[in-house]
Parts: structure tokens; C-alpha cells; sequence
């Protein structure tokens, strides 16, 4: 049992929040921070949700510190619902069976990773001191959100946490690997942004038309390796034509 679970399950729960959204879901929230405790427990409810099903549940969203339950009203009320998933949160966290562990291979710096030089520079470190302390994080996807296969990490050693932008840009490329706050991040598709970039990987976490769409899924273990930019642009090419690039490891 890995030692992240057994300070959670030491730990007293405590108290979840359900909050009526609209008329057919329900938040349950576990906590109002960014919170790696918070975030097992939402995992643990969803697939809970997902084992044993409640009839009138009819999709269940996670996010970093809570979990949003959508259901039919005309087949199960609130506070019926509300009851329910009040008992199932103060289960304690069991440790997950089954791990997945991805290593995604990044091109640092340069045009890929335009802020590699800056965030060094704020640190007082080298930008090889900066990849080295990125490739050596071990990271745990939190939740997938804002975009599609937009992956949110986290594990990020407390040397490389620092604000995210004042002024975030309004286009950052498709598989940019950034930094932001307490969190790391692998960027699907190209979007705004206020994360600092660090670098880019070809790996598609979301593409519409390849089996599976969507590469990582919330509970799964990430690491990061380097590959020069010549390298990049291959496994771009590879993974534009639908192969996974990302290395699926041992559990």
C-alpha cells in the first residue's frame, strides 16, 4: 500500500458537502482547496458511483475537490439522492487495485517550452536543473477539465511552484507541458493559458477518432522523460496518424 494512501485513510474525514446544481445534479464537495486528499475521495465516490449504481444517476463528473452527480429528478429526488450520496462520502478511501503509469516523453525549452529560461531565472536555477527536477516528479492525474484531454497533475515538488500568470495568453500550443500554482499539466489541443510552458509532447490525450479518445484518465500515474526536438517532431508525426507515443509501464 503506497504511503500517500495510508496518511489519507489516517486522517478523520472531513465533512463533505452536498449543493443542490440546478435541478438535476448535486455537487458533493470534500473540500474548498486544491486538496490531494479531497481529490482520493472524490476518485473513491465516483467509482463507487460507478460499481453500484443508484437508479436516476446519470453521469458523474469529477474535479480536483469535488464530484458532480447529474440525475433523472423524475426518477429519484434530492433528498433521496442527497441521502444516499451522504453515506457513500464518509466511506473511508481504499487504496486503488489498479494503477496506471504513463512516462510522456517532452521536448524542453526553446520554442517548445518558452518560458523554461524565465522560470529559471525566478527560481535562482538552471533550465537543466528545471527539467531535472520536472522529469524527476512522480505525478497523479487529479482530474481532466477546461478542454478536452486537458490533464491536471498533481505531485509538483514544492521547488518548482510559483504563481501562474498575471497576463495569460490567449493561444498556447497543442501538448504543451506546463507548471501553474501547485499543479502541473499536459495540454491537449491548443488554448488559452496562464501556466508558465516548459515544454511540448507529440502524445495526443484526446483525439476524437482513435481508440481509446482520451489518453489518461483521473487516478493514473505520470512521469515525464526527455527527447530532443529532431525526436519531437517524429513522434508528432506518429502520433498525428493515431499511435499512443506515451509509454504505458508497469503498475
Amino acid at each position: 500500500m503506497r504511503p500517500e494512501f495510508l496518511r489519507i485513510m489516517a486522517k478523520p474525514l472531513a465533512p463533505s458537502r452536498l449543493l443542490p446544481s440546478g435541478d438535476s445534479a448535486i455537487t458533493v464537495e470534500f473540500s474548498r482547496n486544491v486538496d490531494d486528499a479531497a481529490n482520493q475521495r472524490v476518485l473513491a465516490l465516483d467509482r463507487t458511483l460507478a460499481r453500484d449504481r443508484i437508479a436516476g444517476v446519470t453521469e458523474t463528473v469529477p474535479t480536483y475537490r469535488s464530484l458532480l452527480v447529474h440525475y433523472d429528478p423524475l426518477v429519484i429526488g434530492f433528498d433521496a439522492l442527497s441521502e444516499k450520496l451522504a453515506a457513500l462520502a464518509k466511506l473511508p478511501v481504499p487504496p486503488a487495485t489498479i494503477t496506471r503509469r504513463w512516462r510522456i516523453p517532452v521536448a524542453y525549452g526553446g520554442e517548445h517550452g518558452i518560458d523554461l529560461e524565465d522560470v529559471a531565472k525566478t527560481l535562482n536555477a538552471t533550465p537543466d536543473d528545471i527539467v531535472a527536477r520536472h522529469v524527476a516528479g512522480d505525478y497523479r492525474v487529479a482530474m481532466i477539465g477546461f478542454t478536452p484531454g486537458w490533464s491536471y497533475l498533481s505531485g509538483l515538488e514544492d521547488s518548482l511552484q510559483m504563481p501562474r500568470l498575471q497576463n495569460p495568453r490567449l493561444l498556447t500550443p497543442a501538448g504543451t507541458i506546463s507548471i501553474g500554482g501547485v499543479q502541473a499539466g499536459v495540454q491537449c489541443l491548443a488554448g488559452p493559458s496562464g501556466w508558465h510552458l516548459l515544454g511540448r509532447t507529440a502524445v495526443r490525450t484526446y483525439q476524437l477518432h482513435r481508440q481509446p479518445t482520451f489518453l489518461l484518465e483521473p487516478g493514473d500515474r505520470v512521469t515525464f522523460s526527455v527527447v530532443d526536438h529532431k525526436t519531437f517532431a517524429e513522434q508528432d508525426r506518429a502520433a498525428a496518424a493515431g499511435e499512443i507515443i506515451a509509454e504505458l509501464m508497469a503498475s
